[in-house]
């Protein structure tokens, strides 16, 4: 088979095609090119530039009034660590195991290098240890 036998073919399956339909078909097609175009302009272009996100001091937001009055208690003054007397895992402060171990029962450790000398190991489920 020939080009000009292809071609033949094509303008033959052309011919085919209602006019009306071959011009809803091209107004479709500009229309979602154009709209995807306008979609690439914009974000190359930063639309929504005058839209800025500013950090204000928390001492001025209606969060840090809220989180004074319930604030947990800071970390003691003993340490960085915390184990229970009848476990073998020792913790950070914000790790769910820590929240687990009563109060009585917490060891406090000034360093991981502590608590490891004193026998305990560095909980798995305990991210940073």
């Amino acid at each position: 088979m020939t080009i000009a036998e292809l071609l033949g073919r094509g303008k033959e399956r052309f011919e085919r095609v209602p006019r009306d339909v071959f011009i809803v078909a091209v107004l479709v097609f500009a229309s979602s090119a154009s709209f995807g175009l306008g979609v690439l302009a914009g974000r190359d272009m930063g639309q929504g530039s005058d839209f800025s996100i500013s950090q204000i001091p928390l001492e001025a937001s209606a969060l840090a009034a809220q989180k004074a009055t319930t604030a947990p208690a800071s970390i003691p003054a003993g340490g960085e660590v915390v184990a229970s007397k009848n476990g073998t895992k020792y913790f950070l402060p914000w790790c769910g195991g820590a929240s687990q171990i009563k109060d009585e029962n917490k060891l406090w450790f000034a360093n991981k290098e502590a608590a490891e000398a004193a026998g305990y190991q560095p909980a798995a489920n305990c991210k940073g240890l």
